[in-house]
């Protein structure tokens, strides 16, 4: 499964070059996962009143050509990982016009309780394990 989140960057976004600040590819991997999760059937909201948070764990993000203000951007969204309480996801930026690829980039997380103790999902909620190995499947 892939899901496609559309973002209008803001003109706060930018920076003296007048391209968008590297640092806001990842909240909009941020925005494209809670996409990603509502596509799922579930929300960032329902995990944690279940219990369940999804601290990242570590992030990369690959820059090819620079994004701009109110350039309408694509960002298309994978899972690239899901073994025990490790979770990740692939995020591919693209120009909405043009369809060039701007950035590619994931980000790994950990399901936790919210002690930061880990959570073993498959036993926790089976539907949202079985909801993300089809996600996986479905190419």
């Amino acid at each position: 499964m892939e899901t496609i989140t559309v973002i209008y960057p803001r003109y706060a976004e930018t920076d003296q070059m007048g391209v968008i600040y590297h640092g806001n590819y990842i909240t909009w991997f941020e925005v494209a996962r809670s996409d990603f999760f509502k596509a799922l059937g579930y929300s960032y909201r329902l995990l944690e009143s279940e219990g369940v948070i999804l601290p990242v764990i570590e992030v990369g993000c690959r820059y090819e050509k620079p994004a701009r203000y109110d350039q309408p951007v694509v960002v298309k969204t994978r899972v690239k990982l899901f073994k025990g309480v490790r979770f990740g996801l692939s995020y591919r930026i693209y120009d909405e016009t043009t369809g060039e690829l701007l950035a590619e980039g994931f980000t790994h997380h950990a399901f936790t309780d919210k002690n930061l103790k880990p959570v073993n999902i498959k036993k926790f909620n089976p539907e949202i394990q079985k909801s993300i190995l089809n996600a996986m499947e479905v190419r």
